[in-house]
């Protein structure tokens, strides 16, 4: 079986840095955008497996690239947010978006494993 594809996107260096690790460690191809156009150049020429994808982001936030995801690209590819900002608004308009799943920062990276195979599990 494949290693499955997982595009981490988030601007904090630190937390991708080990969330990276961890999923990594976890058996996952891990491939890591800093900002919203690396997410969108990355998607434009490869989909992966499930995306993990924080909603502030410099030149394209979460919420565009679920809208992205879904509208432009036409993909059904489980979506995770992970947010500092995890007020109602902002969870509620993931959701509407079509996110799969939404996580509030400080993220521990064992629950992201697990909510991550939950997700491939059910694609």
């Amino acid at each position: 079986m494949s290693q499955k594809r997982i595009l981490l996107a988030d601007d904090d260096e630190l937390l991708a840095s080990l969330l990276n690790f961890r999923l990594k460690k976890g058996g996952y191809d891990v491939h890591h955008s800093a900002d919203g156009k690396e997410v969108k150049e990355f998607l434009d020429k490869s989909m992966p497996d499930i995306i993990v994808s924080d909603i502030m982001m410099p030149y394209f936030s979460g919420i565009e690239l679920i809208d992205h995801v879904r509208n432009t690209l036409s993909s059904k590819v489980p979506i995770i947010i992970i947010s500092s900002a995890g007020n109602e608004e902002n969870v509620l308009d993931a959701f509407q978006m079509g996110a799969n799943d939404f996580i509030s920062k400080p993220v521990s990276p064992s629950e992201l494993l697990v909510r991550v195979a939950r997700e491939l599990n059910k694609a």
